[in-house]
């Protein structure tokens, strides 16, 4: 349980770096070329950007730390199982948004921050920390990188 909790703070320190990053490239497009008067679908284009470029950031925080333990020596096998379970959750993102636009009406940018980086944020972490744990970091994976403790034989 105390490994589950240490697993679930280096999560949350490394979601936390990559929702500024998505929440920071999200409004800079909204507010500029992706505005919702030049681009109709321009927010939504704008979250799968931001989105994509979190993923980057947080694929290297979750692989080098939250999931050290866990890591394979097969990086790109693990890299592209990180990016479906990656996509998977922001179209859970990226519904929430198009709901709240399409759906409910709501299309000022406060409304689209609430619901792709309030709710859809929540309900995505749920869903990729799940995946990431029992798939993508799993221990009893095979090919795990051995750690630096055991590779080094001890001197006597």
């Amino acid at each position: 349980m105390r490994a589950l909790l240490a697993q679930l703070v280096r999560f949350g320190g490394v979601g936390a770096v990559g929702l500024i990053v998505d929440a920071a490239v999200f409004n800079l497009l909204w507010l500029t070329v992706l505005h919702p008067d030049m681009v109709e679908d321009g927010p939504v284009l704008a979250k799968i950007i931001s989105t994509t470029a979190a993923i980057l950031c947080n694929w290297v925080g979750n692989r080098y730390w939250t999931f050290r333990e866990h890591r394979r020596q097969a990086a790109a096998r693990e890299g592209f199982e990180f990016a479906v379970v990656s996509m998977a959750g922001m179209l859970i993102s990226v519904g929430c948004l198009w709901l709240s636009r399409e759906v409910f009406g709501f299309t000022s940018l406060l409304a689209d921050n609430i619901a792709t980086n309030g709710v859809g944020l929540i309900l995505g972490a749920a869903f990729r920390f799940a995946l990431y744990r029992w798939w993508v970091f799993a221990p009893h994976r095979s090919s795990r990188m051995t750690p630096v403790a055991e590779a080094v034989p001890a001197a006597d």
